[in-house]
Order: C-alpha cells, then sequence, then structure tokens
C-alpha cells in the first residue's frame, strides 16, 4: 500500500504521543509512605524500604533536595561528597531565611519592577540617611536641618523636628535617635521619640569637622568626621576625639565587636579598637561610602570604582577574624556611584546615586539579583530596610521611597 503524505504524518504524531507516554510513565513511578498518619507520595522509586522516609519527604517538601539523576531516584544509600553537603546547606539556608521572613508571613514575593511601583513619602530637603528603630523610620535632611519621623507600615509622616544643621547619619540606640551635623564645630543632635515634635537637642561638647557616618556599640557612640573618629560617652555627655590614621571617613558601624569606618582618603575599611585605635586597615574599590553588617560580612558600596567589596569579619561560630578579608569584589549588575548598603536579613541592596537605581544581591552566596530603577534625578543615596521592605531616601527629589 502507498502511504501518502497525511498517513505518514499521523503516524510520527503517534510515535511521538507513545514516546512521551513512556517517558512520563516512567517519571510518574513514585513510592508512597506513612507519616505520622498522613499518606505521603514521593517522586523517588528507591526509598520505600528507607527507615528514614519521613525524613527524606521532610527533605523534598522543604527544597533541600529534587533527587538523584533524572529526579525519579533518591539514590539514599549513595555517599554524599562534600560538593553536595554543601549544596544541601546552601538550600536549607536559603529556605529558611525565605520562610521565616517578614516577606513570607505578608505574601509578599514580589520585587518592585519600576520606579512607578514605588510608594513615596514627601520629607525635608535632600534626605541623607534613614534608620529603622523597631517601629517607625527616621530621616536626617541636610538641608531643611530637619528630621522626619515616618510610619513603616503606610509611610505616613508622624512628625518633623526642626534645628539639625546640616543633619547627616542618624543611629537609633538607648530609645533615642541621635544625628551627626554641622559643618565646622560637628554637632550631635538627639531626638526623645515620646515627645512632640520640635527642636531637636544639642548635646553639649563637640564632635570632629563636618561629622557624617555613626555608630553605637551598646555604651558609646561613635561618629566618622572629615579627618577625625569621636567617641561620645553619655550621662553626663563627653567626647574624645582620635585623629590618627584617619583621612575622610565616611561611613561607621559595629559588628558586635569592633567599630569599623570607611576611610576615603586611603580607599580602606579600619577595624578600631575600643580607643580609636586602628587594629586592622583593609584596601577597598575607590571611594568606599557607607557600609552593612550582614552577620557575618560587611558590604562597602565603592563609589569611585563602581564595586562592591564584600569583607569577611567573623568565622563559622561568629567569632570575630583576627585578620578580616575582602572575600569578594562585585561589579557590574548596574552598580553607577553605589553609595549605601542595607540588609533585610535575606538580601542586600545597595543605592546607585549617579546610575538612580539600586542593585540586589542573596547574602547568603553574593548571587545577583538585579538592578531596579528608582526614577530619573531621584538620586538614591540612604537606605535601610524594616524587615520587609526597603527604605530608600531619594535625595534628588526629596522623597522617601518604599521599595
Amino acid at each position: 500500500m502507498k502511504l501518502n503524505r497525511s498517513m505518514i504524518l499521523r503516524a510520527a504524531l503517534l510515535f511521538s504521543i507513545m514516546a512521551n507516554l513512556t517517558i512520563l510513565s516512567s517519571k510518574i513511578q513514585a513510592d508512597t509512605g506513612n507519616c505520622g498518619g498522613v499518606t505521603i507520595t514521593l517522586p523517588f522509586n528507591d526509598v520505600m524500604a528507607s527507615p528514614f522516609f519521613c525524613q527524606i519527604a521532610a527533605a523534598y517538601f522543604s527544597g533541600l533536595t529534587n533527587g538523584t539523576g533524572d529526579g525519579t531516584t533518591y539514590s539514599p544509600t549513595q555517599t554524599v561528597t562534600r560538593e553536595q553537603m554543601a549544596a544541601f546547606i546552601s538550600r536549607t539556608l536559603d529556605q529558611s531565611l525565605k520562610r521565616g521572613s517578614k516577606r513570607a508571613a505578608t505574601e509578599q514575593w514580589y520585587t518592585p519592577q519600576s520606579a512607578a511601583n514605588l510608594a513615596l513619602t514627601t520629607v525635608g530637603d535632600e534626605p541623607i540617611q534613614v534608620k529603622f528603630d523597631g517601629l517607625d523610620l527616621w530621616v536626617a535632611n541636610k538641608f531643611s536641618a530637619t528630621v522626619t519621623r515616618v510610619r513603616a507600615s503606610d509611610g505616613t509622616v508622624l512628625g518633623t523636628w526642626t534645628g539639625a544643621s546640616l543633619a547627616g547619619g542618624i543611629v537609633c540606640a538607648m530609645g533615642k535617635v541621635f544625628i551627626t551635623g554641622d559643618a565646622g564645630s560637628g554637632k550631635l543632635y538627639m531626638i526623645d521619640p515620646t515627645q512632640a515634635p520640635g527642636d531637636v537637642t544639642t548635646l553639649p561638647s563637640s564632635l570632629g569637622t563636618l561629622p557624617g557616618g555613626i555608630a553605637f556599640d551598646g555604651l558609646r557612640i561613635w561618629t566618622a568626621n572629615l579627618n577625625s573618629v569621636s567617641i561620645v560617652s553619655l550621662n553626663p555627655t563627653s567626647v574624645t576625639t582620635v585623629s590618627t590614621g584617619f583621612s575622610f571617613p565616611i561611613g561607621a558601624l559595629y559588628d558586635g565587636a569592633n567599630i569599623w569606618v570607611t576611610n576615603v582618603g586611603d580607599d580602606t575599611i579600619k577595624k578600631l579598637d575600643a580607643s580609636g585605635a586602628i587594629l586592622q586597615s583593609i584596601t577597598l574599590g575607590s571611594n568606599p561610602r557607607n557600609p552593612v553588617f550582614d552577620g557575618m560580612n560587611i558590604w562597602v558600596p565603592n563609589q569611585g570604582a563602581a564595586s562592591v567589596s564584600v569583607v569577611r569579619v567573623k568565622d563559622a561560630q561568629g567569632n570575630p577574624l583576627a585578620s578580616a578579608f575582602v572575600l569578594a569584589t562585585l561589579t557590574d549588575n548596574g552598580l553607577a556611584g553605589p553609595t549605601t548598603a542595607a540588609f533585610d536579613g535575606e538580601r542586600i541592596l545597595v543605592t546607585n546615586l549617579f546610575g538612580h537605581s539600586v542593585s540586589l544581591w542573596k547574602a547568603a552566596d553574593l548571587t545577583p539579583l538585579g538592578n531596579f530603577p528608582t526614577g530619573a534625578g531621584t538620586g538614591p543615596f540612604g537606605a535601610c530596610s524594616d524587615g520587609l521592605n526597603f527604605w530608600i531616601t531619594l535625595a534628588g527629589t526629596d522623597k522617601l521611597a518604599r521599595f
């Protein structure tokens, strides 16, 4: 019998369907067991007899493993390599961070994809930095000499404090809010959130010239000044200013053991002892700015180099390393004038002052998560997180953006 084209096509289609059904039938082989009175079916065909069936089920459902080969086997007796174990641990950490986050509790799995998706709050003239106190956000507005309190849940302005000349760095500590300011004889301002908005309190004693970055170590406040670091004791207020080894320090943070400051004069980050003496100086990229600590590493935006330095400062047990080191130098991912880093418990965000955007990474393994615009001329500068959203000061438009 002569085969026509239609018959050949039908035969080919039938063969394709049968082949796909054969593949599908091999994939749907599954083992079923009982865990806690619940019948569980897994896509694996080699775990029915395992005494650890329920643990294997938990590993599969949690995303720890997808099986071996084509996914139809688990290979329960096979030796696990160090490489595989690293993958298991990384996936476990990743899943626990995701599922335990506020984003999971509020079903907020999205990331704003454009400037039009940002919720905006109008604050003061040229907002520089923002910090979260556990309930509200505090924004330092440089040129209006004000500090704005914003409710984190919906971005509502709750009050504005005045008299903070050239407000810059900001830290929330001891139930108060402390702000650096003034260009000449540097000032430290304080706000008591339990009081109605009004003028900030100017604490006695001067800081170094042009104070900016600020941190709290549980006892004292530290500020990064033009060519020095000031250490402020409170109740009563006294200031010790250390200049040896510093040339234009910018950012400051506390990692639970030591104060660190970024130093633009020699493109380093410096680890300090309790007296302000430099214990270690680590070379970074050009013009290091405002860093953040993620519990293991310090992330430093290098504004002049369009890069981010990741500095390992703790060991696996959370103990300070005797000698910290640069773990990685991140480039690309939309970096353009990176200025401030923030951490939400899972991701790192870096503001791009020149690129009018923000860049995201996964903190656990430094995976880039993308670059997202904040709008032309917005000048994103400061950033923090409330554990659910990132908040970004848009110095070019006098706004606070919820990201």
